[in-house]
């Protein structure tokens, strides 16, 4: 097995931690340290893991996917601006579990300035962090452990104080300054979403080519995952949702298990990984490889909503924008539709539209399927789009099956049509255009003719 190296040119993180330093000397121009751990090992059941996988921030900085690690970015005097904690070398456990970078790894292919065992991190940071006036670190985060470690060791410091050092007088959130990089994609991770695509879109053609009726949702979810993985890719970067019939009313339904029927419309919400980036599609199929008129009128009005927020998509524009014609799209529709009757204003004022389209209509996409990123200035406002920024569109319409105020021959009727959408120069490019949404696409793609 051969040593890992880091997926994207090491040059490339290089230019994002200074970056990184940069910004933390003009906010914090006395010196400063930034912690950035990795995510734990999460245990599955009795002594089963689930599948590792890096700390976006962490990876981010330092295409470091190993667990078990620390990186730690310092513009505090004399200190090397880049430190590495991770695992020994150690042949025995490399025999049970796979090959590590180590030490000399760490410097040699992941471009730290020292590295250390990640045994000696309690006597370590201590050092570290007890010179300097400005800590960054994401307080609150997924790991609690790792907080109070943090908590702990600034404790110890203050009691130092005779000894020469001292706590951080400032804690400071890295976000502010990762989180804005990861928002505007460069373009070796736009390369890495359009390869997630080309994943994802070969998995949404298999599962509609497959979701006839008296297949089940396990076997559409089995085919996902053969082709998220097939070529280079890492498999789904979140659960995919297989639902058919009623079961596509419930937004995060994840038990993919039921057998699917004759007139089941088959919702999946699914995106493949690649180099950690993931992609976020959902397309809404009929099993039997014709919607039906009440389906059909169903459909449109989603994916005309989908088709005017994404024409909308330009630098300035803002998803608060996009998600408020979505709402008012839907709701004239839902009127046609006898879902609801009423002014239009009225109705949208009331929240009344929420009984069948209850979320919002976009989210950021990147390292994290829902990725990080302010949605609002820092005066408050709703975020004006800039060129590099991802996105999804994913309006929905949601009727339950026991929806006694909804025409019967709607109820249970589950659709929800996703993009993914690259904001450019001048306009946007919707990476995902190529898996079939139209209903005359979706038709085709089905092959039941």
């Amino acid at each position: 097995m051969a040593l890992k190296t880091p997926v994207f040119e090491s040059t490339l993180f290089q230019t994002r931690r200074e970056q990184v330093l940069q910004r933390m000397r003009e906010l914090a121009p006395g010196g400063a340290v930034a912690v950035f751990p990795s995510t734990p090992v999460a245990t599955r059941n009795s002594d089963v893991e689930h599948a590792y996988r890096a700390d976006s921030d962490l990876f981010f900085l330092t295409g470091f996917e190993e667990p078990e690690a620390v990186a730690v970015l310092s513009t505090q005097g004399e200190e090397p601006p880049f430190t590495l904690f991770v695992r020994p070398r150690d042949k025995d456990k490399e025999i049970w579990t796979g090959r590590r970078a180590g030490v000399d790894g760490a410097i040699a292919a992941f471009g730290a300035s020292r590295a250390f065992d990640i045994a000696t991190l309690d006597s370590e940071l201590p050092k570290l962090l007890g010179h300097t006036k400005t800590l960054f670190y994401r307080l609150g985060s997924a790991d609690a452990h790792f907080d109070a470690r943090i908590a702990r060791t600034l404790g110890q410091l203050r009691g130092r104080s005779r000894a020469g050092l001292d706590a951080p007088r400032r804690l400071e959130d890295p976000g502010q300054i990762v989180h804005e990089m990861r928002l505007h994609k460069e373009p070796a991770e736009i390369d890495a979403l359009r390869r997630a695509v080309e994943f994802t879109k070969a998995g949404h053609l298999a599962a509609m080519r497959a979701g006839r009726p008296g297949s089940h949702e396990y076997e559409l979810h089995s085919l996902l995952e053969r082709e998220f993985r097939h070529g280079g890719g890492r498999g789904w970067g979140y659960y995919p949702i297989v639902a058919a019939g009623e079961n596509a009313t419930v937004l995060h339904y994840n038990e993919n298990s039921v057998e699917i029927r004759d007139g089941d419309l088959v919702l999946i919400d699914a995106g493949a990984e690649y180099h950690l980036y993931t992609a976020d599609v959902t397309r809404t199929f009929p099993a039997a490889g014709k919607f039906s008129p009440a389906q059909r009128a169903c459909y449109e009005l989603v994916l005309g909503a989908a088709d005017q927020a994404i024409a909308r998509t330009r630098p300035g524009e803002t998803m608060d924008a996009l998600h408020d014609g979505a709402v008012r799209f839907l709701t004239e529709g839902m009127i046609r539709l006898g879902l609801l009757a009423g002014d239009v204003d009225t109705l949208i004022k009331d929240g009344a539209f929420r009984r069948y389209y209850m979320h919002r209509t976009s989210h950021w996409l990147g390292l994290d399927v829902h990725d990080v990123g302010s949605y609002r200035t820092e005066d408050g406002k709703p975020r004006p789009f800039a060129p590099g920024m991802v996105f999804t569109v994913e309006p929905g319409l949601y009727i339950a099956k026991d929806d006694d105020k909804a025409p019967p021959e709607l109820r249970g009727i589950g659709i929800r049509i996703e993009d993914d959408i690259l904001v450019t120069g001048h306009g946007y490019e919707n990476l995902t255009v190529d898996i079939p949404r139209t209903v005359a696409d979706v038709e085709a793609a089905c092959g039941r003719g």
